[in-house]
Formats: structure tokens, C-alpha cells, sequence
């Protein structure tokens, strides 16, 4: 994946000297790709990231391989979710009220 994309870049770069348009394409495709390329390929993360929105819909990443790593994932989106339900009450009771009916 990543030689595609770099590949891909080099070939904007290039075409940019005609037209800067594709180094302005080519600054985004390299963006996209570490915003959200390299987490998605990266298997070692050190800290999860945050969940935007509590709940089992929501894709975490691949699954975890011993069952301690399960623990601690499980327990750090626990310790997400107890925030969010503190830090935003009323959306938390939106969204719960919207999964009941």
C-alpha cells in the first residue's frame, strides 16, 4: 500500500510542473495516507486512539491476538466510554434513546 501511494505522489509531483493543481493533489494524498493509511497498516500501537462515539457498530482496529491485550483494549474503550457519558450527558441519552427504538 504505501508504494502505491508514494509511487502515486511521485507521479503528481511530476505532472505538478505543468500544473501545480497535482502537487496540491499530491500533498493531500500523502496526508490521507499518514492520517489514516498508517493506522490502519500499523499492527505494534502503542496507545489507542480515542473513540469519536461509544459503541459496538464502531470498528477498533484488528483483533486482538492474546487475551491480555483483549483486556486492556476492552477496558481502555470502558474507561473511553465512562468519559464520554460524563463529559456530553444529553448526547449520551440522544444516542441511547435512539438504540431503543
Amino acid at each position: 500500500m504505501g508504494t502505491v501511494v508514494l509511487s502515486g505522489t511521485v507521479v503528481l509531483v511530476v505532472l505538478g510542473f505543468g500544473n501545480p493543481l497535482y502537487w496540491l493533489a499530491a500533498v493531500a494524498v500523502l496526508f490521507l495516507y499518514v492520517r489514516y493509511g498508517l493506522d490502519a497498516s500499523s499492527t505494534s500501537s502503542s496507545s489507542p486512539s480515542p473513540p469519536s462515539a461509544p459503541g459496538p457498530a464502531q470498528g477498533t482496529g484488528p483483533a486482538p491476538t492474546s487475551y491480555k491485550a483483549y483486556r486492556e483494549r476492552r477496558d481502555t474503550q470502558a474507561k473511553w466510554e465512562r468519559r464520554y457519558r460524563r463529559e456530553r450527558p444529553l448526547e449520551y441519552r440522544r444516542q441511547e434513546r435512539e438504540r431503543s427504538k
